[in-house]
Order: structure tokens, then C-alpha cells, then sequence
């Protein structure tokens, strides 16, 4: 009895020490993921109101914001960085909420455990514990001054200038942590003889997705930063980052995510770098220098057209690589793989190639580039909508496949010399390409009236695909989703009726019948999966797998 107390108590103990180093291990965590603000010598701009003159227009001073009868927001700030925060958050508070009420939302669905929502806070921590040591003073200063504005009811995640500063990684760790669900952007651009006017044109489809919500209130930034060039970019509120941007010198960035590791730490945000790029550089070899002296965790490909030397180029960079990726032609193509010397051949990329769907739909807008024939910005747009696979192949709508995957956050089309910006309204890319001239709009020096200010004389149609039935069919697509999202009885065989191509429409009606113990159902609609156009070799193998787990089991 005395050795079985004696167990007893060593047992005590031994649970009682691993009791104190968890709680130390979550205490250091807290203690190196805490970040400070940054020290502002002057705070007077927290006293600016925004004047309000009706119609979703504010002004507080030159900077304004608006909302445009297309659907988009419009914001302009200037000056100094901790100023233009300020003004920002002040002018776009109703949308810095909100974005947050979205962002957190997506992410209770995706994460319904709250002990695991708390556990990722600590993770999250543990990965951004040195994110303010990568960040510059002048972009921390503009994140603070947006944090003002944002609101109090997250202080469990953290302060408001901690939790806006961590979005700005949430890109990375995300693309990072789910390399099976990569988002598939794609752009492209042509010069010279593969353009029809010679002039340069650049495309790109942001196909980032964290819900309906998130992609709801879109921002045509305006900026004219007291250091550096004036720029514009497309954004969401509370969001410095750029994902897609054209500065006053003609020069480009957007971003594609390219296969990461899982990283150990923090290092500078993608879209912080694509910032400083756009702020900073005139011309390819400045863009390449800063994106040299900046450390990133996770690899992403950076296309940069620049108008002072006639091209684009892809800067591709990995958290201890870069390479600079010159066609040396009249075009340029990029997916979500590596195509220079130094990165192309690297095993994380050879895989990306093989398992993903980066391959095909690069592939596939070769295709589409060579049949256009010598582009222009229409075509461009043309390309960016297309929902097709190989050879005008029926893939299903939404398939990762295809250049149009009815997910994009948004679309943009440039023409660099001409400092001329086409941006998508929704749905998707599918609404019409509103054109903002940007030597115009950098000449207002404030906005003293209501009007709106994209040039309706280049405005892109919608595409016609808005009026046919087929796009009802996937409307209801989407409907079916989103009710087995919520636990809803739905009837199967109409969801695969609802998009018959799509290989993932049968997935998810054998998810649901396996789900609701009809086995025999569920191998059928698994193996028609089996029949269609599959995006990546995983989703291919989890069919198979489902489809070998039901047939062992007995009847």
C-alpha cells in the first residue's frame, strides 16, 4: 500500500512539472508574441473627424473616400505614415470592422472548436513573435494609425495594432499551413509584337477565397505617401498590403503563392514586400533589389511589368532563394510554379508541378494566348473570364483547372504606359472592368465633390455568362455547398444535376451519402468523381482512399 502512495505521489509531481511547463511554455509565448506599438512624436491626427457628406462620402482634409455606383469602394491618402493610417482607418472605419467581423467569422466556421481556436492563438503567436522586427517603421506606423479605427470587441486575440499587424501575415500562414488547398492565381502580360498597339498589357486573377463576405467590400486604393512614388492598388479595409498595384512610373506588382514549407518564424509579409516594391521602385532593377533585402517565410512568385524598360519579369524567391525569370521574350506566363534556373528544378517545385493544378492552367492560358492572336485589353479580359480546360474542354465551373475558377477576390488589367488600371466588379471577374486613369486621378488634390471617377468610355461589359441559365445552375451549385456546410438535408443526386462536369460535385455528394451511412451510393458518385477533370493528385488520392475504406468494410 505504502509503494502504491508512493507511485501515487511521484505521479503528483510528475503531472504537476508538466502542468508548470506547459504554463511557462504558454507564458513565454505570450511574452514574445506581444508587440508594441511603434513611438509617434506627433499624435494630433487622432483628433481629425471625417466630414461626412452623404452618400458614402468622407473627407478629412485632401484624403477622401467613397463608394462608386459600380459596386467599389475609392479611397485616396497622403502624407505622412502614422497620417495616412489615421485617415484611412478614420475615413474606412465602417469596412476595417467589418473586414475583421468577416475574417473572424470564415474562420469560426472553418475552426467551430473554440479550445482550438484559443490553442491557434498561441500558434499564431509563436509564428509572428518577431513579425515587428521585419516590418519597416514607416509601414508599422501606417498599420497603427489604421488600428485606431479598429474595433475593441477582438481584444481577446489581441491588442487592435497586434491583431491588424498579424493580417498582414495571414496570407502567408495560410498558403503555408495549407499547401493542399494552394490559391491558384494567374497572370500574364504582353509587349512588343504580342500586343496589338505594341503598348504593354498585363492581366491577373486574384483567386484568394475566405468567404463571400470577405470578398464583398473591395478597395480601389489611391495613395500618395510623403516618401516615394504614388500608387494605386486593389485592397480591403485595414490592409497596407499590396496584392495587386500600379505606381506613377508605370511599374506593376501582383503576387502568386508558390509552394512553401511549413515556416519556423516570422519574416516580412509577401504583400508588404510587394508594397515597398511598388513605393520604391521606378524600374525592374529597383523592384529586384527590394525584394532581395527583404526575408520572407514563405515562396511566392512576384510579376513586375515596368514601363521604363519595356517588360515584365518574374521575381521568384523563396525564404533563401531569389531568382529573376526573364522569357527574353514579347510575353510572359505565370501560374503557381517556378519556371528560372535556380528554383525550377527544386524539389518543393517539381512537386508543386506534378500534384497541383498549376501546370494545366498555365498550360491552358498558353493555349488561349496563342489562339487570341495579338492581345489587347479586351482580350485580356476574355482570357481572365474563361472557364474552360484544355482544347475548350468541360471541366465543371469552379474547377482549379480553369484561368476563371469563380472564386476571385478580384481581376485587374493594366496598360503601364498609359497609367491605365482596369478592375473587375462583382460577381468575381464577371462583372464589368470599371478604368481609372491615373494621371488624372493623382492631379485631384482632394475631392470636392461626389462624382465618380473611373473613365465609363473604356468601362469592359460584363460577360454575358451573367444572363445564362448554366450560370443559375452553378448559383445553385453554390447553394448546395453552403448547405452541407451548415448541416442541411439536401438531395444529392440534384447537386451533381447542378454542375454535371465538376469532378468535386460528386465528391461532395459521396462525402454526404457516406456521411448519412449510404455507403454503396457514396462509391458511385466517388467513381464518377473518377471520370472527370480532378485539379491535384491529393484530391485525387482521397477519392481512391474513400472509395477502398467503404469497399473493406463488410456489407
Amino acid at each position: 500500500m505504502r509503494r502504491v502512495k508512493k507511485i501515487f505521489k511521484w505521479l503528483l509531481y510528475i503531472v504537476a512539472f508538466l502542468v508548470i511547463v506547459l504554463l511557462c511554455g504558454f507564458g513565454y509565448i505570450v511574452y514574445v508574441s506581444r508587440t508594441d506599438p511603434p513611438q509617434i512624436a506627433d499624435t494630433q491626427s487622432l483628433d481629425w473627424q471625417r466630414s461626412d457628406h452623404g452618400h458614402n462620402f468622407y473627407t478629412i482634409g485632401n484624403s477622401w473616400f467613397r463608394k462608386s455606383r459600380s459596386g467599389l469602394y475609392e479611397m485616396y491618402t497622403e502624407g505622412r505614415p502614422f497620417e495616412r493610417g489615421v485617415a484611412n482607418g478614420k475615413l474606412s472605419k465602417e469596412l476595417v470592422t467589418s473586414q475583421e467581423d468577416y475574417f473572424n467569422a470564415q474562420i469560426n466556421k472553418m475552426i467551430p472548436s473554440k479550445a482550438y481556436l484559443h490553442f491557434l492563438k498561441y500558434v499564431i503567436g509563436w509564428f509572428n513573435r518577431d513579425l515587428d522586427k521585419n516590418i519597416t517603421e514607416e509601414y508599422k506606423e501606417e498599420i497603427y494609425g489604421i488600428s485606431a479605427s479598429a474595433s475593441d470587441q477582438y481584444n481577446y486575440i489581441g491588442t487592435n495594432y497586434q491583431r491588424i499587424l498579424n493580417y498582414h501575415a495571414a496570407h502567408d500562414i495560410g498558403h503555408a499551413l495549407q499547401n493542399m488547398a494552394l490559391v491558384g492565381c494567374t497572370s500574364f502580360g504582353t509587349w512588343n509584337n504580342a500586343s496589338q498597339d505594341s503598348d504593354m498589357i498585363i492581366g491577373r486573377n486574384f483567386d484568394f477565397y475566405v468567404g463571400d463576405d470577405f470578398a464583398k467590400n473591395k478597395i480601389v486604393s489611391f495613395e500618395s505617401p510623403a516618401d516615394g512614388y504614388k500608387f494605386m492598388s486593389v485592397t480591403w479595409g485595414g490592409f497596407i498590403g499590396v496584392v495587386s498595384g500600379m505606381n506613377e512610373k508605370g511599374l506593376t506588382v501582383t503576387i502568386n503563392a508558390a509552394k512553401s514549407s511549413i515556416p519556423s518564424g516570422s519574416a516580412t509579409p509577401v504583400s508588404l514586400v510587394a508594397r515597398e516594391i511598388l513605393q520604391y521602385a521606378g524600374n525592374i532593377k529597383e523592384a529586384v533589389a527590394i525584394a532581395h533585402k527583404r526575408t520572407m517565410f514563405v515562396s511566392e512568385s512576384f510579376l513586375v511589368g515596368s514601363a521604363a524598360d519595356n517588360k515584365a519579369v518574374i521575381i521568384e524567391k523563396t525564404p533563401d532563394t531569389l531568382d529573376v525569370y526573364d522569357p527574353q521574350s514579347d510575353h510572359i506566363m505565370c501560374s503557381n510554379h517556378f519556371q528560372g534556373e535556380l528554383l525550377a528544378g527544386s524539389e518543393p517545385n517539381i512537386e508543386q508541378v506534378k500534384k497541383s493544378a498549376s501546370a494545366y492552367r498555365y498550360e491552358r492560358l498558353q493555349e488561349l494566348m496563342q489562339e487570341n492572336g495579338k492581345n489587347t485589353v479586351q482580350k485580356t479580359a476574355a482570357i481572365l473570364r474563361d472557364r474552360k480546360g484544355l482544347h475548350d474542354t468541360d471541366i465543371g465551373l469552379g474547377n482549379e483547372k480553369a484561368m476563371n475558377q469563380l472564386i476571385a477576390h478580384h481581376a485587374i488589367i493594366f496598360e503601364p504606359k498609359k497609367l491605365l488600371v482596369w478592375v473587375s466588379t462583382t460577381p468575381w471577374q464577371l462583372g464589368e472592368f470599371v478604368a481609372y486613369d491615373l494621371h488624372s486621378i493623382f492631379a485631384l488634390r482632394g475631392l470636392s465633390e461626389n462624382r465618380e471617377l473611373y473613365d465609363s468610355t473604356l468601362t469592359i461589359p460584363p460577360d454575358s455568362f451573367l444572363l445564362t441559365a448554366q450560370f443559375q445552375q452553378f448559383e445553385k451549385f453554390r447553394e448546395y455547398k453552403r448547405r452541407i456546410a451548415d448541416g442541411e438535408v439536401i438531395d444529392p443526386d440534384s447537386l451533381v444535376a447542378s454542375n454535371p462536369q465538376f469532378y468535386h460535385a460528386y465528391v461532395l455528394a459521396g462525402d454526404y451519402c457516406y456521411r448519412h451511412n449510404q455507403p454503396a451510393k457514396a462509391v458511385k458518385y466517388y467513381e464518377r468523381a473518377l471520370t472527370k477533370e480532378i485539379a491535384t493528385v491529393n484530391e485525387e488520392e482521397y477519392i481512391k482512399k474513400q472509395i477502398s475504406e467503404i469497399k473493406k468494410k463488410p456489407e
